[in-house]
């Protein structure tokens, strides 16, 4: 919120600044025309102004203010065109790219596309950040992308077709558009205060209204002295490097406390030194490439130019650079996922036995010495591949968990822990969307890199999960590699999906994985930073009872796919029992678990209403509902949809939730034992939300069924009134209804 506030002073500036010096002002309203702003400055009398920020559309919903955003579709960047037809390269012109995520990518025909983020390109050519603009030239192509990355996770994507001959492009970018706020408001009764923030609800703006009480205000000390000092300083105060200037020539200096202390300026900081350790034999390339995990060996062979080592120890010291560039001012292994290789005479023996004919040869080893892709190609030709920016580490982690689990399976020798490590491998990879053309080559004289395909048989690979699952029952102390091995599993993104692309209903195995992590969930969450974190290794495991609840509630929409719906919901509702049982359960199990129980086709919905009223007791039932809301909420898991849909979003799935469980009441003379519980429910809804007419239907039907007839009439007339145009009209006529049966006796 504090970002907020100063984005507002500093816009204030800018105006008041730009209005002082315009000739002929009247009094009257002014309106911005910054592209996407939205101000208003009013002139007053008696010399009066108004600043209005952000207009926009609101609604109200109970005490909640809620202002509607508008999804921004517009196009920020601006591009102008040059044209040369002597010209062998694009350059590329960015006006101001300022610490905005840009990315800028380029495509041949329908080659991938290659990205590159801008702030990267600016630390390489510009590492002190002089220059405002941004110039740097690339490779002829046919198809320029630019991305705007928002903190928000949209991402503003832009394909452009360029010119033919075009020599040069000069780049634009709107930010105005990057002005509009996602801000809420709620009303505090208790203080009668109108409160603003941003969704995260901290450090919010107070309003009261203009017409009430306002607050007697605190005396201001006032300071001796007020001054306006330039290049302040004292005896030992670092020095601050100015890069713009904000400032008029009308300020007020005191020049006793300006000094000159002859202070250097702090070194900047010198681009990292990276270098690679070259190998000069095979054997000790893989050994390397082994021991480092994570890495590939890059393996070239070419006897045929007598510059191919030339050109290779270039390539070498090009990707130390732009490694180096990467990582800024200290090692960062994420950018340093390839050793490199050149083969020589002796390795004419490796190459024959791995039937390796092609001359020129780009092909990429694992630390064993499996070929997991090869190129018949000259390294010039696939160096970008190399970069950061490019796919093939992501194809080539596939291909070696997939060639891993092979080999394992077919070795008698392997040990529990290898089977579980092959899993672990193929389970924690990125999903693809799209299998059928990944890594397709199907141009016999295509220069691309064929990657290596390994086929395992789909019931030899459940019968070892299974064997596996069995054997770990009885464990003192749970396994974490297995452990994140079964949740990515359950929730059909583990080995089964990456080896056969397939949607499993979970079986016997799973459920029998699940009694696994429910016996070690208090240990896998004292486990589970420190395996997240594990040194040299990428992990992501949440919390497990969430993650158990993940995949029952996706394995219900796998299950109705495949006419398995009933037999699954079966089978999920006792673990969520388990689950309940152990006091373990979460926010996010008992949303999945009603979701559940109110689906089941019995007719009273009898165990839902029980197993409701047991939640509602145990964690909404307070005199403060929305401390305790705001309590459950702070506790969610970032990553939780609710926590990142918002705290308004959260308040609504609680209040629509009882007045449900109410409902049922309602509708069904068999509930009739849950009356009272069912008036609790809905008063708290509307305690949660105000003045919802669904609601407020809801609870004076109930009060009606509990012989509080003037009660009912009074709270039904409420309804009425807060019926509004987004109202169903099918339902607002029901609730009209509904009052008139109540007053003339025949509800």
């Amino acid at each position: 919120m504090r970002n907020f506030i100063w984005s507002l002073l500093l816009l204030f500036s800018g105006i008041f600044v730009s209005f002082s010096q315009t000739n002929g002002i009247e009094k009257g309203t002014y309106l911005s025309t910054n592209k996407g702003g939205k101000i208003k400055l009013n002139l007053l009398d008696d010399n009066k102004y108004e600043l209005v920020f952000y207009t926009g559309n609101y609604e109200i919903k109970g005490d909640s203010l809620i202002f509607i955003q508008k999804e921004n579709a517009e196009n920020g960047f601006d591009l102008a065109f040059a044209t040369d037809k002597k010209a062998k390269k694009i350059k590329i012109k960015f006006s101001d790219p300022s610490y905005y995520s840009f990315y800028i990518g380029t495509q041949k025909g329908n080659e991938d596309v290659v990205y590159q983020k801008l702030s990267d390109i600016k630390t390489k050519l510009d590492p002190n950040w002089e220059k405002a603009d941004l110039e740097f030239d690339i490779e002829k192509t046919d198809y320029l992308y630019l991305v705007y990355e928002n903190y928000d996770g949209k991402s503003n994507v832009c394909k452009y077709a360029l010119p033919k001959d075009v020599s040069e492009v000069t780049i634009k970018y709107d930010f105005a558009l990057l002005s509009d706020l996602k801000i809420t408001g709620f009303f505090d009764r208790k203080t009668n205060e109108l409160k603003v923030s941003e969704q995260s609800g901290k450090d919010p703006l107070v309003f009261v209204n203009e017409k009430n009480t306002q607050p007697e205000k605190v005396k201001k000390v006032i300071p001796l002295e007020n001054q306006l000092i330039s290049n302040w300083s004292y005896p030992g105060k670092e020095p601050v490097l100015a890069t713009e200037d904000y400032g008029s020539d009308t300020m007020v200096v005191d020049s006793a406390a300006v000094v000159d202390y002859a202070v250097a300026p702090p070194a900047v900081p010198a681009q990292y030194d990276f270098k690679l350790k070259i190998e000069n034999n095979l054997k000790n390339a893989l050994a390397a490439t082994k021991e480092a995990k994570l890495k590939f060996l890059m393996f070239y062979a070419n006897s045929k130019d007598k510059l191919a080592k030339e050109n290779f120890d270039a390539f070498v010291k090009d990707q130390e650079t732009q490694a180096g560039y990467n990582m800024y001012d200290a090692y960062n292994p994420v950018y340093d996922v390839y050793n490199y290789y050149f083969a020589g005479a002796d390795d004419k023996k490796w190459l024959k036995n791995n039937k390796i004919t092609d001359d020129p040869a780009v092909l990429v080893l694992n630390g064993e010495g499996d070929i997991l892709a090869k190129a018949k190609s000259d390294l010039s030709d696939k160096s970008y591949q190399f970069s950061y920016y490019g796919d093939l580490y992501k194809k080539l982690q596939r291909a070696n968990a997939f060639v891993y689990i092979n080999k394992t399976f077919k070795n008698k020798k392997a040990t529990d822990a290898d089977l579980i490590r092959a899993f672990n491998r193929a389970a924690v990879l990125e999903i693809s969307y799209d299998y059928d053309s990944d890594d397709a080559v199907t141009d016999p004289n295509s220069t691309d890199f064929v990657v290596t395909k390994s086929s395992v048989d789909k019931k030899e690979v459940a019968q070892i999960w299974k064997n596996v699952i069995e054997a770990h029952q009885k464990d003192t102390k749970p396994d974490m590699y297995l452990v994140e091995t079964i949740t990515r599993e359950i929730k059909n993104q583990g080995f089964t999906k990456q080896l056969f692309n397939e949607e499993r209903v979970l079986n016997d195995t799973d459920f029998l994985a699940i009694d696994y992590l429910l016996k070690h969930a208090d240990r896998i969450e004292e486990n589970r930073v420190e395996f997240n974190n594990k040194e040299g290794e990428v992990h992501n495991l949440g919390n497990v009872i969430s993650e158990i609840s993940s995949a029952l509630q996706s394995n219900t929409y796998v299950a109705q796919d495949k006419s398995s719906s009933d037999v699954n919901k079966d089978r999920n509702i006792k673990v969520y029992k388990k689950i309940i049982a152990s006091g373990k359960g979460n926010f996010e199990s008992y949303r999945n678990y009603f979701d559940y129980l109110s689906q089941m086709e019995e007719d009273s919905k009898a165990n839902y209403l029980k197993e409701f009223s047991t939640y509602f007791d145990t964690n909404l039932a307070t005199a403060n509902p929305i401390e305790k809301l705001d309590e459950i909420y702070s506790s969610l898991d970032p990553t939780s949809s609710y926590q990142y849909d918002g705290w308004n979003s959260f308040k609504d799935y609680h209040s629509n939730l009882c007045n449900n469980a109410a409902w049922e009441t309602v509708l069904k003379p068999e509930n009739a034992n849950f009356l009272k519980e069912a008036i609790k429910w809905s008063e708290y809804s509307l305690v949660v939300t105000k003045n919802n007419p669904y609601y407020l239907d809801t609870l004076a039907q109930l009060y009606y069924k509990d012989g509080q007839k003037q009660k009912a009439i009074e709270t039904q007339t409420l309804a009425v009134k807060f019926l509004s145009a987004v109202t169903e009209p099918e339902t607002a006529a029901d609730i009209r209804d509904t009052l008139s049966k109540m007053q003339n006796g025949t509800y």
